[in-house]
């Protein structure tokens, strides 16, 4: 069995955890109409919640959810894509990851906001097996904010998981299983 040190269950602020990234879009990461693609946003997304996850745990994390997503913008090739993430709260051995992302037109020197989204990520050791987080620190009425409202969410998470559990059929479709 590996062994954990102390630091790696020694709470953590949530600063500790705030990743940036930026991309620029190129042409392979659009469509037709030279509009990113919203698959490639969501890895982005991906890639920039795992930043916020490994720099928290301290360990290899895997990606469990994204919640729900809105693009609330077209991004365009040559625009600067920017990616903020932190570390909203931990639980066990998984934590909720908010992610943000902006444009940016360096041309215009504009930005806006086009995305948003959080992520569960879990934990785990050299053998794929869950291991225990540290607790986040929230310092700033924000992060406090953040704080309680993944709580929630995680709860309703729990609930929608127990509500499809109790409609799955006994015996599924025959259709389903061809």
């Amino acid at each position: 069995m590996e062994s954990m040190d102390a630091s790696h269950v020694t709470p953590r602020t949530v600063a500790e955890s705030q990743s940036e990234m930026a991309e620029v879009v190129l042409p392979n990461d659009t469509n037709p109409l030279g509009n990113l693609l919203g698959g490639r946003l969501m890895h982005f997304i991906d890639v920039a919640g795992a930043m916020a996850a490994h720099r928290h745990a301290r360990s290899y994390v895997v990606t469990a959810a994204m919640d729900h997503i809105d693009f609330l913008a077209p991004v365009h090739v040559g625009d600067l894509l920017i990616l903020r993430s932190s570390v909203n709260r931990a639980f066990h051995t998984s934590m909720e990851v908010g992610v943000k992302c902006w444009v940016e037109n360096y041309m215009s020197g504009t930005r806006r906001h086009i995305s948003s989204a959080y992520l569960t990520f879990v934990a785990v050791d050299t053998r794929g097996r869950r291991i225990p987080v540290p607790p986040v620190i929230p310092e700033t009425e924000e992060e406090k904010r953040r704080f309680e409202d993944a709580g929630r969410r995680r709860e309703l998470r729990k609930q929608e998981t127990e509500r499809k559990k109790q409609r799955s059929p006994v015996n599924p479709d025959p259709m389903l299983s061809r």
